[in-house]
C-alpha cells in the first residue's frame, strides 16, 4: 500500500510542486482576515506573554499584489513558556515548524497547508521576543512609498514566473531588494527621530 507522505517527510522539491508561488491581486479582505486571526491568537495565548502583534508581509500593504498568505509577527515576553505557545497554536490548527538557524525563541507556525496542497486561508505566524524587527520597517516603508511598493510588486511577479515551484530561490532572489528597503526605512526613521528631538 502506498502511504501518503506527511508534509515534514517531503523534500523541498516535492513541497515546491505542492505549494507553487501564486501572486494574487490585492484584496480588501486581507486586513479583515488578519483581524479575525489576531483575535483568535490573542484569546489563545496568555496575555502576560504578548508584547505586540502585527500584520506583516505584502498582504499588509494596501493595493499590493501578493501571495495570498497572511503573515503575522507575534512578539512575546522573555518569560513566555514556549511549550504553552506551541500547544495554543496547534489547538488553532497550526503546524509548528522549528527554526534552528534563527535566534530563539523564533518559532514559526503555518496553517492552510495539507498533504493535498493549499486548503482554506494560508497563514504564517512568526513568534519572537520583542525587538527592532525589519519586517515592520519594510511594511511601513512600502505603505508610505507607493513607487517602491510598485517596484517590489514587479520584482515578485518576475520571480514568481521564474521560480514558481522553488520557494527558497524565490525568497533568496528578493533579499537584495528587501535589504535595500530596510536600510532606507531605518535611515528615514533615524532622520525623523533627529528632527523630533
Amino acid at each position: 500500500m502506498n502511504k501518503e507522505k506527511k508534509l515534514h517527510e517531503m523534500s523541498i522539491e516535492q513541497l515546491g510542486e505542492l505549494f507553487p508561488i501564486i501572486i494574487s491581486d490585492p484584496s480588501e479582505k486581507w486586513p479583515q482576515i488578519y483581524q479575525a486571526e489576531r483575535k483568535l491568537i490573542l484569546e489563545s495565548i496568555p496575555e502576560a506573554y504578548i508584547e505586540r502583534i502585527d500584520h506583516i508581509g505584502s498582504t499588509a500593504v494596501p493595493d499590493l499584489k501578493a501571495k495570498p498568505t497572511i503573515d503575522i509577527l507575534l512578539q512575546v515576553s522573555k518569560n513566555s513558556n514556549a511549550n504553552e505557545i506551541i500547544t495554543a497554536f496547534k489547538n488553532l490548527g497550526y503546524h509548528y515548524t522549528e527554526q534552528p538557524d534563527n535566534p530563539p525563541p523564533h518559532m514559526m507556525f503555518v496553517k492552510g497547508y495539507t498533504e493535498q496542497g493549499f486548503k482554506g486561508q494560508a497563514y504564517h505566524v512568526h513568534v519572537r521576543y520583542k525587538g527592532d524587527w525589519n519586517e515592520i520597517y519594510f511594511r511601513d516603508y512600502l505603505i508610505k512609498h507607493k513607487n517602491i511598493a510598485k517596484e517590489y510588486e514587479e520584482l515578485k511577479l518576475k520571480l514568481a514566473a521564474k521560480y514558481k515551484n522553488n520557494r527558497e530561490e524565490y525568497t533568496n532572489a528578493k533579499t537584495d531588494f528587501i535589504e535595500k528597503v530596510n536600510r532606507l526605512a531605518k535611515m528615514n526613521n533615524a532622520q525623523k527621530s533627529i528632527s523630533c528631538s
